[in-house]
């Protein structure tokens, strides 16, 4: 979106047809829709800017629901955008540290800030990029509460915010679209600064991508206490959060958060945590979810079903017995095969297996390379773990329990 688009898209007249055409189908009839428009007398450039944006509203439903029908968004707000459940529970870790005054820097297009506007709290939201503060301040409007700054988080003055959330921009425009930041420092904010804005009591979240590596991860102190997040929504790893000072609670030092038919959670109180023991491969393997995976509880989930590892550093779980568990997929071992194409595949057409899952972990494979190789064919189906037991390439052969 340019400013152009955005002065279009602000007009009552594209505002009302948003309203108007909010059912019109821009996906399977694309050309239907935009003949729709012109047939109402609508102008070109009028008509693509509401059309983009009824297919981002309408895109922005799984994110957002039926709040998406009221909101504007850019491409790259919505995908940088929190879901709506868990920017609600990032807005609850302030309400409990009785934060009233609070500062969103880098608020985007303002997913954390109707949260956090919602639940009463003073709030001002900044965003570097003039656009997409101007689409914040669209989306913020219905709460007197709340306010949009367009300013960069290092030059806004925090005095009187008694919390902070920030959300670094970790991606630049490039030629062609956009390039990731490797390094934290050129960060905006940068992941210090982040880190920094707890000082002097403050309380802070910062969220970050879920594959942060934990040497970067801030040390908890008795003056800065700090917990890291790793979150989880319906098997999809959405984020790290880190959260200090009075955000973080107490005796929690990582947690890992999986939203799936509820909340469930595993804590430590450790930053770091021994792996389960490894042993013989038992009748049941468990596929731990990617938030257990990132915040290292696989050692945690092993003891919780009285299970071990199959191989070092290898996040399967096996154990003797089925246990129901929202922390990991669980799968009935059928048999175990070598990791061999040509034998592989003849075992599966033995068995008439054409619905074939292929899942891989500690081998190099390309699992839809490997899908061509095997050729499957039948009216059965099965799982196929191509793994390691202990050091030895595998193909486990299971069904979903």
């Amino acid at each position: 979106m340019n400013r152009d688009d955005l002065e279009v898209l602000l007009t009552p007249e594209a505002l009302r047809l948003l309203d108007e055409y909010a059912e019109l189908d821009t996906v399977s009839d694309a050309v239907g829709a935009v003949m729709t428009l012109r047939k109402a007398g609508v102008d070109a450039h009028t008509s693509a800017v509401v059309l983009t944006q009824l297919q981002l509203r309408r895109r922005a439903r799984t994110k957002f629901g039926k709040f998406a029908a009221n909101m504007l968004f850019t491409d790259a707000g919505l995908a940088q955008a929190t879901r709506l459940q868990v920017a609600a529970r990032h807005a609850d870790r302030f309400r409990r540290a009785e934060v009233r005054t609070l500062a969103d820097l880098g608020c985007g297009i303002g997913a954390d800030s109707l949260a956090f506007a919602s639940l009463g709290f003073d709030l001002l939201a900044v965003d570097a990029d003039e656009l997409t503060a101007a689409i914040a301040s669209f989306n913020l409007a219905p709460f007197s509460n709340a306010r949009v700054e367009h300013s960069t988080a290092e030059a806004t003055n925090l005095d009187g915010a008694e919390g902070v959330f920030l959300d670094p921009a970790r991606r630049t425009e490039s030629r062609g679209g956009t390039r990731r930041l490797a390094d934290p420092d050129d960060w905006r904010p940068s992941l210090g600064f982040a880190f920094d804005v707890a000082a002097n009591g403050r309380a802070a979240g910062v969220k970050l991508g879920p594959a942060l590596p934990h040497e970067l991860l801030p040390p908890s102190t008795t003056s800065r206490p700090v917990e890291t997040q790793w979150l989880s929504v319906d098997g999809e790893l959405v984020e790290c959060a880190v959260w200090l000072g009075a955000t973080a609670r107490a005796g929690v030092c990582r947690s890992a958060l999986v939203l799936r038919d509820g909340a469930h959670e595993l804590t430590s109180a450790d930053a770091a945590s021994d792996d389960a023991p490894v042993g013989e491969l038992g009748e049941f393997l468990y596929e731990p979810d990617p938030a257990l995976i990132r915040g290292r509880f696989i050692g945690e989930l092993a003891r919780i079903l009285g299970g071990h590892m199959i191989s070092p550093e290898i996040a399967w779980v096996t154990a003797p017995e089925l246990h129901e568990t929202p922390f990991a997929q669980v799968f009935r071992v059928r048999e175990v095969l070598p990791l061999h194409a040509s034998s592989l595949k003849k075992r599966l057409r033995g068995l008439g297996i054409g619905r074939l899952e292929i899942k891989k972990r500690g081998v190099d494979l390309d699992p839809a390379k490997f899908r061509k190789e095997l050729q499957p064919r039948g009216d059965n189906a099965a799982t196929l773990i191509c793994t390691r037991v202990d050091e030895r390439r595998v193909a486990i052969l299971a069904d979903r329990a």
